[in-house]
């Protein structure tokens, strides 16, 4: 057999099966091709070289063990393979860490935080950094920066040395382990990247099993997703140079953003394109989160001591 007949018989097994994409792949058939690929052991990234090889009946065989384990274990393929890939770059991944696929990687590619900060950052973090590939894509754009990658999760940390090293940036990137902003006291950056947990509970209870068997602490929060978001927004300028920004993913959560955070006084962020649309990353200066964390201890204030009386 050959090896695009294969691929396509074994997309067509996917298709039909049922399985959830979207964790390095969107389609069937590009699943069968990484899948394939990789049970060969050959690059993921030249099929068009090798499409018309000839297989043995045992790497036939292999290669269909390993879409079966898609099918039945229903885990997305980064979890069987070990390996995902973000823009280009190699990460390693297992159940510890959710697979990269961050759309700030896009608009990283893209020269978008370039063209916001106007100069090459020199301290960089990656907020929320899970297997650590953001930090990574970071340090890789940025040869001259430092970058951190900080995490909740100490699994998902040990996942991102692991690929700290892979890269080879252990001079040039830390990992530190706290709950948000709290892992980086007294640090200041250039650029704060965060692809935090956004999804709401109803949205949560309506995923597929591959998203089911990411780590939950990486995905879900309370409500309406908007809970460690709100804290995020009060507390970053105080870790941003004067002229730094945050670039803040919220996937599909636009509404619930608007309506916590924006209104007349609320902010008013720069809605960044990259290929999930305009609606799911977003940018906001250091001075406009100052001005924001200080109408919130203004309303605060308001809010918790009841004004006073005249004497009579």
């Amino acid at each position: 057999m050959k090896l695009i007949h294969l691929i396509e018989a074994e997309a067509a097994r996917l298709a039909e099966s049922g399985v959830s994409f979207g964790h390095g792949t969107t389609n069937a058939f590009d699943e069968a091709v990484w899948l394939v690929l990789w049970s060969l052991g050959w690059p993921l990234d030249d099929l068009d070289s090798v499409a018309d090889r000839s297989l043995t009946a045992e790497q036939v065989t292999q290669a269909q063990d390993l879409v079966m384990r898609r099918i039945t274990q229903r885990v997305p393929a980064a979890y069987l393979t070990r390996e995902a890939w973000l823009q280009g770059v190699p990460f390693y991944v297992d159940e510890r860490a959710i697979v990269p696929r961050s759309l700030i990687a896009e608009n990283l590619a893209d020269g978008d935080l370039d063209d916001l900060l106007g100069r090459e950052p020199e301290r960089v973090l990656d907020l929320c950094t899970g297997n650590g590939s953001l930090a990574v894509l970071c340090a890789l754009a940025w040869p001259r920066a430092r970058v951190d990658g900080a995490d909740l999760s100490t699994d998902a940390l040990a996942v991102a040395a692991i690929n700290r090293d892979r890269h080879e940036l252990h001079d040039r990137l830390d990992l530190l382990q706290g709950d948000g902003l709290a892992a980086v006291d007294g640090r200041h950056y250039d650029l704060i990247v965060c692809n935090p947990p956004y999804v709401n509970a109803g949205s949560m209870d309506e995923l597929p099993p591959e998203f089911k068997a990411e780590p939950a602490l990486a995905l879900k929060k309370k409500k309406n997703g908007m809970d460690f978001i709100g804290p995020l927004l009060n507390s970053a300028a105080h870790h941003l140079a004067k002229d730094g920004w945050l670039v803040l993913e919220i996937g599909h959560e636009r509404l619930h953003f608007e309506h916590a955070f924006g209104g007349p006084s609320g902010l008013e962020p720069i809605w960044l394109e990259n290929s999930a649309g305009g609606d799911a990353v977003l940018a906001l200066p250091a001075a406009a989160l100052r001005a924001w964390a200080a109408r919130s201890v203004v309303s605060a204030l308001n809010t918790t001591i009841p004004p006073q009386g005249l004497p009579t």
